[in-house]
């Protein structure tokens, strides 16, 4: 395709492109899609399927660039903005912890958290692509016309409870392969042996899913927010005339 162009009409080239997407839609490199659509779309106005077609391209850049900042090393940890801390109703026990010369122990504790966080968030990459998968005309409009975050809901209204069933066990897992669960037990049981105290009540790993999934859709936000403002976030040349085009 490189040495000599194809010169392809616009419902052809519409054609290929989706059966890429539905046959590979987390893994198509937009320079490829562009190549495809890029003669076609050139002179050509924009139909409904191409900007759909765009659209989800659009989605699937920003979803894949949220969860690769999420899911590596400091992803959650170095971020102010979505660092899970501990659970407000660990805060008395974490304060008096460290009083008493337990302040690394409470920190390390903290880490652990966002290690498991980070652990979980790779899975989101299937989910979001199967919603893209989903996603329909009339969805994609409601997004396209929609506020700044119209994307941001509606993957958090498609794949909320999914992506929860991917991430528990994992963050479970996880939790007991970094020693999370034993370094709480061991610090909830300092705390409950001092006078005049009691043990709080959380429950740790799904407090742990839910600010895992609330830091995930922040960032996804973000990415959805600089894709509609900012035409450098835009990697092709369709994204930037689907997004003219509203």
């Amino acid at each position: 395709m490189r040495g000599r162009r194809l010169r392809l009409t616009l419902p052809l080239a519409l054609s290929l492109a989706f059966s890429l997407l539905a046959t590979g839609c987390a893994s198509l490199d937009p320079a490829v899609l562009e190549e495809i659509l890029g003669s076609a779309t050139a002179t050509a106005p924009l139909d409904e399927s191409t900007v759909i077609l765009g659209l989800k391209e659009a989605l699937r850049v920003g979803t894949a660039r949220a969860v690769e900042r999420v899911s590596r090393e400091d992803g959650y940890w170095r971020d102010e903005l979505i660092r899970i801390r501990l659970p407000e109703q660990l805060e008395e026990m974490a304060d008096v912890l460290r009083r008493i010369g337990f302040s690394r122990q409470v920190d390390e504790l903290e880490l652990a958290m966002n290690r498991a966080a980070e652990k979980a968030a790779g899975e989101a990459v299937d989910v979001f692509a199967n919603a893209l998968f989903d996603m329909t005309i009339a969805d994609g409009w409601a997004i396209l016309r929609g506020g700044d975050s119209a994307a941001t809901a509606y993957f958090r209204d498609r794949t909320w409870s999914r992506l929860e069933e991917r991430f528990q066990p994992i963050i479970d897992r996880t939790m007991s392969q970094i020693g999370l669960s034993r370094q709480y037990e061991q610090l909830a049981g300092r705390y409950n042996a001092l006078p005049f105290v009691t043990r709080p009540a959380v429950d740790l790993d799904a407090y742990l899913t839910d600010r895992a999934l609330d830091g995930l859709f922040h960032e996804l936000a973000e990415e959805e927010g600089k894709i509609r403002a900012d035409p450098i976030a835009r990697t092709t040349e369709l994204l930037r005339k689907v997004f003219r085009s509203r």
